[in-house]
C-alpha cells in the first residue's frame, strides 16, 4: 500500500480508518486513550510501546529534597503528565499533605498536564498556546528573580532550563522520572512482520527506541508502506534525524490532535 492515500479523497472520516494498521508507540500504561479513539473510528490499534516510564538514576532523591522545600520556590513548572504523575506519589510516599498545594505559582505545557493538576486541586497559572518550551518562555510572566523548580524527565531538552536562566530566573531542575526502552515481546514484533498501515510517534524517545528496538532498515522498510504521523514538531525532527519520513504533523500536540490529524492525511 502506497503512504501517498491510506483511502482514496472524499472518503468519510468516520470510516477513512476502517481496518487500518496502526502502530501505537506509547507507553503501555499511557497507550488506552490513543487505542481507544483509534478504535472508535475502526482502525486496528497495534500496542507496541518502546518506552516504559520509570524511577530516575537517584531514585528519586533530588526530587524528593526539593519536594520538602516547596514552599521556597516562587514557580513549579510542569512538562508532562508524567512528572504530575510523579510528583504526587512522591508527595504521598513522604507523607506531605497533597490537597494542600503551598502558595507556589503552576505552569503547565499541553492542556492534558494541566487538567491533571487540576484534578489534584491545582490552580495552573500559565498554560501557553502552543505546548512546548519555548511558549511556555514567551508565556511567563517577569521570570527575572523568581525561584523555579522544573520536576521533568531525565534526558529532556535543556532549552526550557537554559531559556529561564537567560531571563535572570534561578532553576532547580530535578529528575521525576526516565524513559528506558520498553521490553519488546514476540508477538508485538510478530504483528509488525504482518505490515502496517501507519506509525504513530508521540515523543522523541518513541521514535528514537522504536528504531533501536527493531534496527534501521526494518524501520525503514515499514516506513516506506505506511503513514507516519508525528504529535508535533519536535517529534517530527527526532524522526527525520533518525532517517525517517514524517507524513504529517498535528498542529495540537495531543493525542486528540493526533487523531484529528491522522484522519485528515488519511483521506
Amino acid at each position: 500500500m502506497s503512504h501517498q492515500a491510506i483511502q482514496p479523497p472524499g472518503t468519510s472520516q468516520s470510516t477513512v480508518l476502517q481496518g487500518k494498521r496502526i502502530v501505537v508507540t506509547r507507553p503501555h500504561t499511557q497507550a488506552g486513550d490513543l487505542v481507544q479513539r483509534l478504535s472508535a473510528l475502526g482502525a486496528i490499534p497495534l500496542i507496541f510501546p518502546t518506552i516504559s516510564i520509570v524511577a530516575p538514576a537517584d531514585n528519586y532523591a533530588g526530587l524528593d529534597a526539593a519536594l520538602h522545600r516547596l514552599a521556597a520556590f516562587d514557580w513549579v513548572v510542569f512538562t508532562s503528565v508524567n512528572g504530575v504523575i510523579h510528583v504526587w506519589q512522591r508527595l504521598a510516599a513522604l507523607g506531605l499533605h497533597t490537597q494542600a498545594w503551598p502558595p507556589v505559582q503552576v505552569a503547565a505545557i499541553g492542556p492534558a498536564t494541566a487538567e491533571a493538576l487540576r484534578e489534584r486541586g491545582v490552580q495552573v497559572a500559565v498554560v501557553p498556546d502552543r505546548y512546548v518550551a519555548e511558549a511556555l518562555l514567551t508565556a511567563m510572566p517577569q521570570p527575572a528573580g523568581q525561584r523555579f523548580l522544573l520536576p521533568r524527565a531525565a534526558g529532556a531538552r535543556d532549552l526550557l532550563h537554559s531559556g529561564l536562566v537567560a531571563a535572570g530566573a534561578e532553576v532547580v531542575e530535578v529528575h521525576a522520572y526516565q524513559a528506558v526502552p520498553a521490553r519488546l515481546s514476540p508477538e508485538a514484533l510478530e504483528e509488525l512482520e504482518k505490515g502496517v498501515d501507519v506509525l504513530t510517534f508521540t515523543s522523541s524517545s518513541t521514535v528514537q527506541n522504536f528504531v533501536d528496538q527493531i534496527g534501521p532498515d526494518q524501520a525503514q522498510r515499514l516506513v516506506a508502506r505506511a503513514l507516519v504521523v508525528a504529535i508535533g514538531p519536535i517529534t517530527a525532527h527526532t524522526a527525520h534525524a533518525m532517517g525517517l519520513r514524517v507524513d504529517a504533523v498535528a498542529t495540537e500536540y495531543t493525542i486528540a490532535g493526533l487523531v484529528e490529524t491522522l484522519v485528515t492525511a488519511a483521506q
